[in-house]
């Protein structure tokens, strides 16, 4: 029989799921601001999958948006306190007629992730976008913080 002891697993690095909250900007022919929420997943040392759900105002009203992303990061391991990542996906906006209605667009991005706070191993850390995907778009983030990990 296989026993794993409490040290070996105390040592494998962890990389539990990351939340994120997000203020979003899409700028196009009809432009809109959403307030954001984001889960995403390790798909490996380098990358993460997820998810992004958004919920704002648009020119004629009310619209929304799913974003089906990875994001590559150049630094997984936080040996610098500001790192630079870029990813892509698929975006679902959701607008009412007059603003273009609901459509589905191939998205593309650039960031920069902040440190966790001083002193911490954990906390919610700052991140910054620009990118491609229905119009340009701007966003900030508040990304939660994993400890020796992106």
């Amino acid at each position: 029989m296989l026993t794993v002891t409490g040290a070996a697993i105390a040592q494998s690095p962890q990389q539990p799921l990351q939340m994120e909250g997000r203020i979003d900007a899409i700028v196009a022919r009809t432009t809109g601001f959403e307030a954001g929420v984001g889960l995403s997943v390790p798909a490996g040392i380098y990358v993460r999958s997820g998810l992004v759900a958004g919920i704002g105002a648009g020119r004629h009203g009310v619209e929304g948006r799913t974003d089906l992303i990875a994001r590559f990061s150049l630094d997984p391991f936080r040996q610098s306190r500001w790192a630079p990542y870029g990813g892509g996906g698929i975006s679902g906006r959701y607008r009412s007629k007059l603003d273009g209605g609901s459509r589905a667009y191939v998205l593309v991005f650039l960031g920069v992730e902040g440190p966790l706070p001083l002193g911490q191993t954990s906390g919610l850390v700052p991140a910054f976008e620009l990118g491609l995907g229905g119009g340009a778009r701007f966003a900030v983030i508040l990304r939660r913080g994993i400890n020796a990990r992106r």
